[in-house]
C-alpha cells in the first residue's frame, strides 16, 4: 500500500483556507489561521489545548461562523458554510463529543434524516439495515443494526459515529481525537480503513494529541499555537520534539522529569487477590514508588484497581497497609484507609461536570470542612483549600466557580488530580492520567507524579502508553488475561519485551513477578 508521500508536492488541493478568525468575547480562538489539504493524503493537525483545532474544525463542520475567512474546495470559493452545506461540499466531520441518540438504533443513528423510503414514502427498514451492515463490515462489527446505541461501549460508539460520516461518501473527512477511546485493536483496524480511504483519494485531516499517531499514519502536520498558525511540514522530517517545539514555542526540558531517586521501605501489599476478571494478583508497593501497570485491553488492569477501591468485585484476597489487613469493599472504605483512586473515565465516573471546580476539589474530603453537629460548611476554608490547589496545580481558570465542563481536557484532569491528592492518601492508584491531554498538561502531570512520589506517597499507574509507563515507572508490572505475566525493573524496560509479556510470547519467571 502506498503512503502517498513521494507524490504529494504534485497532488490535486482539495481544500485551501486562509485568514480564518473567529473571536469569542473576551478570546481570539483563531487569528488569520491557514491550512490546505491535499487529495489522497491525510493531513496531521496538532496544537495544545485552547490552540484553536476544535474552533477550526466546528468552522468546516458549519457548526460556528468565522468573523473572516477565505475557503476553497477544489479552487471555487465556498461563501457560507452550515452543517448541511459542508455535507454538500464533501466534508464529513467526526467531532470529539459523540453526536449520536442512546435510545436510537446503530441504523437510526447512522440514516438520521437520510433513512431510505420505499415508494409509499415509508422508510424501507430492509434497505436501511443492508446499508448499515455493509458499513458495519468495516470495521468488522457484528452488531445487528437495530441494537441501541446506548448499549454499546465507547469505543464501539466512536467507530459508529466515524461510519456516520463515511455513510455520506465525504471527498474530505475530518477527524478530532478518534482513538481517545479505542483499543488497539480498533485503532489498528481505524488506521487500516484511513490509509485504504488514502489510496481511494479521499483527503483527511487528523486531530491527535497522541503525537505517535502523527507519525505513524499522516503524510504532513500543522501546527496551531494559541489560535494562530505555527506552520506545516512533511512529517518524515520532522521528530517528536520539533512538533513540541513548534506547539509550545520552547524546548521541554527533560519531558518525563524523572530522576532517581531514593526508594523506601514495601508498606502496601495485595495478597492472592482474584474476581471476576484477575486471577491470584499478588502486588508490593514501597514508599515513594511509582509502580508501572501495563497491559493491552482485556487484561483486567481496570477491573483490579478497582476492586481495590472498593468499586469492582473480588472473591478473595487481601489488601494489607502498614502491616494491617484492610476491610475494603466499598470506596468509602478506601478512602478512610487512605487509598485514593484517579479513574480513566473523567467525564462519566470522575468529575462532577455541571458542578464548579471548588464542588469539584472539595467533594471527597467534605467533612473536613463541616463544623459542629449540623455539618454546616465552612465556606471560607473550602475557598482556601481549592483556591491552594488550583494554584498548585497550575489549573487555568479565572474563577473557581467556573464550571467544570467548560474547562480544557488537560484542565480538568488536573482538577482531577488534585481532588484525590487532596485527600491526602497514603497509596495513589492513577488509571490513564494523561488520557487526552496536551502535551502541556502531560509533562505537569508528569512533573506533579513525581512531586507526589518524592513525597514517600506510593503510585500504582495504570497505562496503555508504553512511553509514559517506561520513562515514569520505577518498575513495570504486565498483565495477561487476568494475570500478572511478569514484572520489569527500570532499567530493563524496552517496548519490545514489556509487549512480549503482554502477548505471552515470554515467561515471566516465577518468584520475581512483584518483587523490587
Amino acid at each position: 500500500m502506498s503512503n502517498g508521500k513521494e507524490e504529494a508536492g504534485s497532488q490535486e488541493l482539495i481544500l485551501e483556507a486562509e485568514n480564518v478568525s473567529k473571536a469569542y468575547p473576551g478570546v481570539q480562538a483563531l487569528d488569520a489561521v491557514k491550512i490546505n489539504l491535499k487529495k489522497a493524503e491525510i493531513h496531521g493537525l496538532v496544537g495544545e489545548n485552547g490552540a484553536g483545532k476544535s474552533t477550526l474544525i466546528h468552522i468546516f463542520g458549519g457548526i460556528c461562523t468565522p468573523d473572516s475567512c477565505k475557503i476553497f474546495i477544489k479552487g471555487k470559493r465556498v461563501e457560507e458554510f452550515k452543517p448541511h452545506k459542508a455535507s454538500e461540499y464533501g466534508i464529513g466531520v467526526v467531532f470529539q463529543e459523540l453526536s449520536l441518540v442512546n435510545n436510537m438504533s446503530i441504523a437510526e443513528n447512522i440514516f438520521v434524516n437520510r433513512q431510505p423510503v420505499n415508494k409509499f414514502g415509508f422508510i424501507d427498514k430492509k434497505k436501511l439495515n443492508k446499508r448499515t451492515e455493509e458499513l458495519l463490515d468495516i470495521f468488522d462489527l457484528k452488531f445487528d443494526p437495530d441494537t441501541k446505541v446506548g448499549s454499546l461501549s465507547t469505543g464501539d460508539r466512536q467507530l459508529i459515529e466515524i461510519l456516520k460520516a463515511l455513510s455520506k461518501d465525504p471527498e474530505v473527512l475530518i477527524l478530532d481525537e478518534p482513538t481517545s477511546s479505542l483499543s488497539r485493536g480498533e485503532i489498528d483496524r481505524l488506521f487500516n480503513l484511513l490509509l485504504k480511504l488514502k489510496d481511494e483519494g479521499m483527503a483527511i485531516i487528523y486531530i491527535s494529541h497522541r503525537l505517535q499517531e502523527v507519525f505513524d499514519i499522516c503524510d504532513r502536520v500543522s501546527v496551531l499555537r494559541d489560535g494562530k498558525y505555527v506552520g506545516t511540514e512533511d512529517v518524515e522530517n520532522v521528530n517528536e520534539n520539533d512538533l513540541v517545539k513548534m506547539m509550545v514555542g520552547k524546548e521541554l526540558d527533560s519531558f518525563y522529569a524523572s530522576e532517581e531517586k531514593e526508594i523506601g521501605e514495601k508498606y502496601f501489599e495485595i495478597k492472592n487477590f482474584s474476581g471476576p476478571d484477575f486471577n491470584d494478583i499478588n502486588i508490593s508497593l514501597f514508599k515513594g514508588e511509582i509502580l508501572g501497570v501495563f497491559g493491552l485491553v482485556g487484561s483486567g488492569r481496570t477491573e483490579l484497581a478497582e476492586a481495590i477501591f472498593g468499586i469492582g468485585k473480588k472473591r478473595e484476597g487481601e489488601i494489607i497497609l502498614n502491616g494491617e489487613s484492610l476491610k475494603i469493599n466499598k470506596p468509602i472504605q478506601a478512602m478512610r484507609n487512605g487509598i485514593s483512586y484517579l479513574t480513566e473515565d473523567r467525564h462519566s465516573k470522575g468529575l462532577l461536570l455541571n458542578m464548579n471546580i471548588k464542588e469539584n476539589l472539595v467533594s471527597s474530603v467534605l467533612r473536613n470542612f463541616a463544623r459542629g453537629s449540623l455539618g454546616l460548611m465552612q465556606d471560607k476554608k473550602i475557598g482556601e483549600f481549592s483556591r491552594e490547589i488550583v494554584k498548585k496545580y497550575n489549573i487555568v481558570t479565572p474563577t473557581i466557580e467556573k464550571k467544570v465542563r467548560n474547562l480544557s481536557g488537560g484542565n480538568q484532569q488536573k482538577v482531577l488530580l488534585g481532588k484525590w491528592v487532596g485527600t491526602d492518601p497514603e497509596v495513589l492508584i492513577v488509571d490513564e492520567p494523561t488520557r487526552g491531554v496536551d502535551v502541556g498538561a502531560k509533562q505537569e502531570i508528569y512533573r506533579y507524579l513525581n512531586e507526589i512520589s518524592d513525597r514517600g506517597i506510593g503510585i500504582i499507574l495504570i497505562s496503555s502508553d508504553l512511553p509514559e509507563v517506561i520513562n515514569i515507572s520505577d518498575r513495570i508490572l504486565v498483565m495477561r488475561e487476568g494475570e500478572i505475566a511478569g514484572c520489569v525493573p527500570k532499567n530493563e524496560a524496552t517496548k519490545e519485551n514489556i509487549l512480549a509479556y503482554a502477548a505471552g510470547a515470554t515467561n515471566s519467571g516465577g518468584n520475581n513477578r512483584d518483587e523490587k
